[in-house]
């Protein structure tokens, strides 16, 4: 059965196959999405917009968080995919081992680092005297749960790189569902306010890690725990790492870039344009994360194939992940430049934020049309093991354009200057990942013809 769930991702068709890795992904990553946008509005609707602007300028911890997650989880699955399709299987269980060890090490440090400086750290990511109390309740309250999250969401990546994209799903689920539960009894019967959001997505989080772990004990998965795979070996540490950078890159600049975007929001527009932005994020990251579903249903199969030299099959499936990633961003574009005010008042009853909701997102989302395109290629660089061309093209839309132009325009406009900034962005980071992306695609080409030539 185990060696089946393998062959499958040499042997059967790619739309079959992309259809069935990539559903779970998406239908897990709605619910955690939808769990994300829920719990805002009761933040937003139980305790106020201040409390939204305060959970805004919590998202640069929260990326960081993430980033070091994804630094492991990401890479390990697809170093793991690449050498299943190898047929390397005691490897793939070292690089398992290596990385829960990583794992646990990693978010115990950078929680201890962030419960000593908290307070300052909120500052300097743009906390000002009214959303401070917001952000820093938060995250307090949260930073016992780093641990699970971390560990929760980056082995299931590395469930579903060694086939169950199913139970991948249902991990994802378990901590969204009971999350939804949990949040308004926290929030409203107990009248905890943001700090039951947090302790709920904590406990949450604890139960899916407590499943996705059981699922690596079981010695009938086809990777699973066992004795002399823990011992810390730094040729796998190296490639898991190289090829989690680009996520992990993401997730940093991303950190930083709330924190100059946050700034010169709150310099421009005060609270309510921080807290637009929180809102706007929250809608974009659940159409991303839709994305994400499409591109972590690609990465197995294009790793696998890339690992038995079969490029036909994995130019194939970046070219069906991108064309579904693409009608997510076009379908889900529309509403947040045309209906904008009907996502704003989801949110919250302020008058002045629902307006500055309106005009912002408006603007920022112009070009989102194409961010389907940028994302699918760079985790199809980073599926492939091409850690460099995966973390230039992270870069390009987030840093190299974006942060120029955060800088630039709004000396201009002001604060029409920084909702400018987004589509300005990702139209010169889509021209960049076509030119990079050809050029793949020329060189499998010619690496096609020398096989067969041999």
């Amino acid at each position: 059965m185990n060696e089946n769930k393998l062959s499958e991702l040499e042997h059967s068709s790619i739309g079959k196959l992309l259809w069935k890795y990539s559903l779970p992904a998406v239908v897990g990553n709605i619910v955690m999405s939808t769990y994300n946008v829920i719990d805002r509005i009761f933040i937003g609707q139980g305790v106020g917009a201040d409390a939204i602007a305060g959970l805004a300028i919590t998202f640069p911890l929260m990326n960081i968080s993430a980033a070091l997650g994804t630094l492991i989880g990401v890479g390990a699955a697809a170093r793991i995919s690449i050498v299943l399709g190898e047929k390397n299987h005691r490897l793939a269980e070292q690089i398992l081992g290596n990385s829960l060890v990583l794992t646990i090490l990693i978010a115990l440090s950078y929680s201890l680092c962030f419960g000593l400086f908290l307070e300052d750290i909120l500052r300097l990511f743009g906390a000002s005297d009214a959303t401070l109390p917001y952000a820093y309740d938060y995250l307090w309250h949260l930073l016992p749960g780093f641990v699970l999250i971390n560990l929760c969401y980056s082995f299931n990546n590395m469930m579903r790189a060694s086939g169950y994209p199913g139970k991948a799903m249902v991990t994802m689920m378990i901590g969204a569902v009971i999350n939804v539960v949990l949040d308004p009894i926290f929030i409203f019967v107990f009248d905890m306010g943001i700090k039951g959001a947090a302790l709920a997505t904590v406990i949450a989080m604890g139960i899916s890690a407590a499943f996705v772990m059981w699922h690596f004990v079981q010695p009938t998965s086809i990777l699973h725990f066992k004795r002399g795979i823990y011992r810390l070996k730094w040729h796998l540490i190296a490639t898991i790492c190289s090829i989690g950078a680009a996520p992990f890159v993401v997730n940093i600049a991303g950190s930083f870039i709330n924190g100059i975007l946050n700034n010169s929001l709150y310099r421009h527009g005060g609270d309510s344009a921080v807290g637009a932005a929180g809102i706007m994020f929250t809608y974009t990251q659940l159409l991303v994360m839709l994305i994400i579903g499409v591109c972590q249903g690609m990465q197995p199969i294009v790793g696998y194939n890339y690992g038995a030299q079969r490029f036909h099959r994995l130019r194939r499936a970046f070219w069906l992940a991108c064309a579904v990633a693409s009608a997510i961003c076009i379908i889900g574009a529309a509403p947040g430049v045309f209906f904008t005010r009907v996502i704003a008042v989801a949110f919250t009853t302020d008058p002045k934020l629902i307006e500055e909701t309106c005009h912002g997102m408006s603007m920022s989302m112009l070009a989102f049309w194409f961010v389907g395109f940028q994302i699918v290629s760079t985790n199809f660089f980073q599926s492939i093991g091409k850690a460099g061309k995966s973390i230039f093209l992270s870069l390009t839309r987030q840093v190299l354009f974006l942060i120029p132009l955060l800088m630039l325009l709004p000396r201009f406009l002001t604060l029409d200057g920084v909702w400018l900034s987004f589509p300005a962005s990702d139209l010169c980071a889509t021209v960049t990942t076509a030119i990079l992306i050809m050029r793949e695609f020329n060189d499998l080409r010619r690496r096609s013809h020398t096989m067969l030539e041999r």
